[in-house]
């Protein structure tokens, strides 16, 4: 998608996202927040939208939240206000192709239901592999192309329709795979429906 389509998207969206989205990808959030709370330290969130996630990281984490919506973000501060989350280290507006942060500065990013919204998805999966500590995990939910079935066809019908729905109902799952300085550790599927995918890949370490 470009990047004024993605805008122009979410300021539609922002207003009811929680809803909407925001629902129905509530098993993905929950998923990868537990993953990630077991996991401790310090964490980057690439696409934290309204700040749904937000309420539900541990306590003892630092989570610190990125996202190029500026309507989304206002969200998400008003929820850390209101709820007093502590742990949340900051929120800022950013380009996830182009961090602004130093190389390693994490020890886990989560990227959910973000990566098949952004322009350039190889480039933010570089760039989130850059900020991540070796030995770091990237812990991914989203929605990936089916290969068949029901669910294959609405894709099809739906892809023309990216600019306008906020998100790629055809992205491949092979496009955020490429990144050589990450393997695969796992990989299910999730509700609804298994048209969620929840995927943990791992940072080699240094020798």
């Amino acid at each position: 998608m470009e990047l004024k389509a993605v805008q122009s998207s979410y300021a539609r969206w922002a207003p009811i996202y929680d809803r909407t989205f925001g629902a129905v990808t509530n098993a993905g959030r929950r998923r990868v927040v537990n993953y990630i709370t077991r996991r401790g330290g310090s964490v980057l969130e690439v696409g934290v939208g309204t700040g749904l996630s937000l309420p539900h990281y541990g306590a003892d984490l630092r989570v610190t939240g990125i996202d190029f919506s500026t309507e989304m973000l206002a969200k998400a501060e008003t929820r850390v206000a209101e709820m007093d989350l502590a742990n949340v280290a900051g929120l800022r507006q950013m380009d996830a192709r182009d961090l602004d942060f130093p190389d390693a500065s994490f020890d886990t990013v989560a990227a959910m239901h973000v990566l098949s919204v952004v322009p350039e998805p190889q480039k933010v999966m570089a760039e989130i592999a850059r900020v991540l500590k070796p030995g770091g995990e990237v812990v991914i939910s989203n929605h990936f192309k089916s290969t068949q079935g029901v669910l294959a066809s609405l894709e099809k019908i739906s892809a023309p329709f990216a600019n306008v729905l906020g998100w790629h109902s055809d992205f491949e799952i092979g496009t955020i795979l490429g990144e050589e300085t990450l393997s695969l550790k796992e990989q299910e599927s999730l509700p609804p429906f298994g048209m969620m995918t929840f995927l943990v890949l791992k940072k080699a370490r240094q020798n």
